[in-house]
């Protein structure tokens, strides 16, 4: 059993090692109608909207339309949410069953209740995208240059979502900056708020790619590439001090049962170092061909 099944989505929230006996009090849910409207869709809703709007300043640079934009974001945004769930389904089948073993299709329909990954729905949220560049006629790579800064913005914001929740925490630490939470029979845990230090990674490689990697980018899809380098790096760590994985089913790895989501990471940074090493070295002997920056992925 993990932390976050003892910890209620009412605990009190502090930083010991910052701010003192100082409590975060407010609650996961921001109206109570309903099912409830939640910080955590609220949240959501906003870093995806952020996001939309940003990529949209900036699709000129990339020789794309605000309507190829919205084209591709309006059909990839609901079907990336549906992989996140499918995908965290998938993976916490148990969560899913009734006592006599039969799986039960309504919780799974119950989204409201929580239950996303993001792998998921960038996986679902990108192909869709790609379908979507074929039949609008614009460049796929292109489009994913652009759309990756919205991601990263969306993720640095929608990671206080879980904040709010009293989940994405990691194992306990006696670190500095450690985050405070109550069991539910008043015991303190004193864990890394792996929520921000996600949340801050997401932040620096938005900042990284914008700033510095879309001013010298020599290929479409090298924006791309980055993303999952440094995405990929960032939560291969992060899921290893994390208290609540995502195992790959039974599979074990030297005695140890194998957290997707860290093994899913590996392999994101194994191909896209690979892929960004070849294409830097095309680019490099290239000449100068502004109108078919697809070529070095070729």
């Amino acid at each position: 059993m993990s932390l976050k099944d003892i910890i209620p989505d009412t605990s009190p929230i502090a930083f010991p090692g910052l701010f003192g006996d100082w409590r975060f009090t407010g609650g996961a849910k921001l109206l109570d109608v309903g099912n409830g409207i939640y910080w955590y869709g609220v949240l959501i809703a906003a870093g995806l909207l952020l996001g939309l709007w940003f990529c949209r300043r900036q699709a000129g640079r990339f020789g794309l339309s605000e309507d190829n934009v919205m084209d591709a974001v309006l059909w990839g945004m609901p079907v990336g949410i549906l992989g996140a769930r499918l995908y965290y389904i998938v993976f916490y089948l148990d969560l899913y069953r009734r006592a006599d073993g039969s799986l039960d299709f309504g919780a799974m329909v119950r989204i409201w209740d929580g239950g996303l990954a993001i792998y998921g729905g960038i996986i679902a949220g990108f192909l869709t995208a790609f379908l979507v560049s074929r039949v609008e006629k614009f460049p796929y790579l292109a489009m994913m240059d652009d759309v990756v800064m919205g991601v990263l913005i969306g993720q640095a914001i929608g990671r206080w979502g879980n904040f709010m929740n009293r989940e994405v925490f990691g194992r306990e630490t006696a670190l500095p900056w450690r985050m405070r939470l109550w069991a539910y029979d008043g015991t303190a845990y004193d864990v890394h708020p792996t929520f921000l230090y996600e949340s801050l990674w997401n932040l620096a490689g938005f900042l990284l790619i914008w700033l510095v990697l879309t001013k010298r980018r020599r290929f479409d899809g090298e924006n791309l590439l980055c993303y999952f380098l440094w995405y990929g790096l960032g939560r291969f760590w992060i899921e290893g001090i994390r208290d609540d994985q995502l195992y790959l089913f039974g599979a074990t790895l030297f005695g140890r049962r194998v957290p997707v989501s860290q093994l899913l990471s590996a392999v994101l940074v194994a191909v896209s170092s690979i892929l960004l090493a070849v294409c830097w070295k095309r680019a490099k002997h290239a000449p100068e061909n502004p109108e078919n920056k697809e070529a070095p992925l070729a």
